[in-house]
């Protein structure tokens, strides 16, 4: 069942499949096959013709899907390479329809175990493939040559542009503050006050240990607490990389708490993985193996919920391959240290997780997947009238880290 539906979706470009009786059919195009890739098991066929969202990253994890020739990536390549933005498949649209109505309920107790699920996983791990400040979302790359960490210093900066950290002391709210890489940045070059809010005890561990060491250690602290639990009022509210993790259901509360913990004049940078199509649940292999209780908005979704707080959007931007490149440094960092972390966890883990990064990397390549930074407040004269201040914060930031400036 797997080949036929293949044959009628891969037109641009070709693989080979080696079904589980051994025989080899070429599916595409005229070109030599970019991939080629054995199943081991009828029944993985049907499993792969009737839910390929779920069951072709079940099958590569499991080793009844193994790529004999060419990589993973350039096999889920060509078939995303081939698929319209709406599907087309009467099967997989129901399935689909199906997963789209479900909305998910995202309660402090189960937030707590999402979070701990992913984020609690072995220190090594995350020092393998993330830049040296362990930014764990999507870099802001310049130039095309940047590197990893070069492209992460300047996702922070861009940020903190947009914060309009003008006036030292400003009291700021990093939700979702990870390893405390952002919080510091803030703290330590434009004199803000920082609390930053996780649920993940391991970062929470590592960012009190940095903040312990940083010149401004007066100046930032980080709990291990939910961003619902805290009270206001803050200048500034950061969320970086967290949005994602609050479920479609909790939009509309999430806006309104951002809106209670907002000073009057205050400011709000949301940055976060989205659609830039209609409305869509989120692969489910995932939700179900990498992000449990994750979901990605789309722009309508997010405005809509923000029109019922009162906030103001006063500014937007799309970020459209950064994460691609991102996730290709990732992902290239993690294949080159397999074996690091095989020794870790074991070889089904490797197989899960390097699915997870090339999946990532062609949603933003090829499919719709996006970032958007939403800027928020509750007045509109909270920020300047044009975005000339953005870039103003930017190069006087990035020229004082120059090497040899004080």
């Amino acid at each position: 069942m797997f080949v036929p539906a293949l044959r009628r979706v891969i037109h641009e470009g070709s693989l080979c499949i080696i079904d589980a009786a051994g025989r080899q059919h070429i599916v595409g195009g005229d070109g030599p096959p970019e991939a080629t890739v054995r199943l081991t098991s009828k029944a993985s066929e049907y499993a792969l013709a009737l839910d390929p969202g779920l069951a072709v990253g079940e099958a590569y994890m499991d080793g009844r899907l193994v790529v004999e020739d060419g990589t993973l990536y350039r096999f889920l390549d060509v078939v995303a390479r081939n698929l319209p933005t709406g599907g087309s498949n009467p099967w997989l649209a129901l399935v689909e329809r199906v997963r789209r109505g479900v909305k998910q309920s995202n309660p402090i107790g189960r937030a707590r175990r999402n979070v701990a699920h992913h984020y609690d996983l072995s220190a090594r791990l995350y020092d393998i493939f993330l830049d040296r400040d362990r930014q764990y979302s999507c870099a802001y790359f310049r130039n095309p040559d940047d590197s990893l960490d070069s492209a992460q210093a300047h996702k922070k900066r861009h940020i903190a542009a947009k914060l309009s950290l003008d006036t030292p002391g400003l009291r700021v709210l990093d939700i979702g503050s990870g390893w405390g890489g952002l919080g510091l940045y803030l703290a330590e070059d434009f004199g803000a006050d920082v609390t930053g809010v996780t649920l993940s005890t391991e970062q929470h561990t590592l960012s009190m240990e940095r903040a312990s060491q940083s010149p401004a250690a007066d100046r930032v602290r980080f709990q291990l607490s939910d961003y619902r639990d805290l009270e206001g009022p803050f200048d500034r509210i950061v969320s970086v990389g967290m949005f994602e993790h609050v479920g479609k259901k909790n939009y509309p509360e999430f806006f309104a708490r951002v809106r209670d913990l907002l000073s009057a004049d205050g400011v709000a940078l949301i940055h976060s993985i989205g659609y830039a199509d209609t409305p869509a649940p989120i692969n489910p292999f995932m939700r179900k193996y990498i992000f449990p209780g994750a979901d990605l908005p789309s722009l309508s979704e997010v405005f809509a919920a923000v029109e019922r707080t009162g906030l103001y959007v006063t500014d937007v931007e799309i970020l459209r391959l950064h994460y691609a490149e991102t996730l290709r440094h990732w992902r290239e960092r993690f294949v080159a240290r397999w074996d690091e972390v095989a020794s870790l966890y074991d070889r089904q883990f490797c197989r899960m997780w390097e699915f997870y990064l090339a999946l990532c990397e062609i949603g933003f390549r090829r499919r719709t997947n996006m970032v958007f930074q939403l800027q928020l407040s509750r007045r509109l004269d909270a920020v300047p009238i044009t975005r000339d201040y953005i870039v103003d914060v930017e190069r006087q930031h990035a020229a004082a880290a120059l090497p040899g400036r004080a």
